[in-house]
C-alpha cells in the first residue's frame, strides 16, 4: 500500500542500539503497532528487516557525529478483507425460494484477513520507536536516591 519512513540520531552507540534492537523480543514490543513480527534478517551492527501480517521493514544503523543515525522504514502490506461482493450473504436455492422457506441457520461468519494499517499510525509508530530507543534508562552522575550525602 505504502511506505512510511523516519529516521533521527540518538545518543548512544551503536552496540547500545543493537542490544536493544537485535532481539524479536525487544523489537516486537516496540513495534507493536504492526503485529506479531519476525526478524528475517540481520547484518551485526548495520541492518534489521523485519516483516508482520500488516508490514514489513527495515532498521539501519550507522555512525554520526555524537551517536548513532537510525533509520526505520516500513512498507505496509494491502488490506486483504473480502470486496463487498465477497461479503454478500448466500442467496436460498431455487427450491427454498419456490417453497418460500427462511433457513434459520445463521450466516456463516466470513473470515477476514487482517485489515491494512493506516499510514499515519504506522508513522506514529515509528517515532514512538525512535523515542524510547532515545530515552536515557538512567541519569548520569546520580547515586542512589535514598543514600546520605557525602560528610565532607
Amino acid at each position: 500500500m505504502g511506505a512510511v519512513e523516519t529516521n533521527r540520531t540518538v545518543v548512544k552507540s551503536i552496540p547500545e542500539l543493537w542490544a536493544e534492537l537485535s532481539e524479536t523480543a525487544l523489537l516486537g514490543r516496540m513495534l507493536g503497532a504492526f503485529g506479531e513480527i519476525r526478524i528475517t534478517r540481520l547484518v551485526p551492527e548495520a541492518s534489521i528487516e523485519w516483516e508482520s501480517e500488516l508490514a514489513a521493514g527495515s532498521v539501519e544503523l550507522e555512525p554520526s557525529g555524537f551517536g548513532t543515525r537510525v533509520h526505520l522504514s516500513a512498507q505496509i502490506a494491502p488490506s486483504s478483507a473480502p470486496s463487498s461482493a465477497e461479503r454478500s450473504p448466500r442467496r436460498a436455492g431455487l427450491l427454498a425460494r419456490l417453497l418460500r422457506r427462511r433457513t434459520t441457520r445463521a450466516a456463516e461468519p466470513i473470515s477476514e484477513g487482517p485489515e491494512a494499517l493506516d499510514p499515519g499510525l504506522a508513522q506514529g509508530a515509528l517515532k514512538a520507536v525512535l523515542d524510547e530507543i532515545g530515552a536515557a534508562r538512567h541519569r548520569p552522575f546520580s547515586r542512589d536516591a535514598h543514600a546520605a550525602p557525602p560528610r565532607v
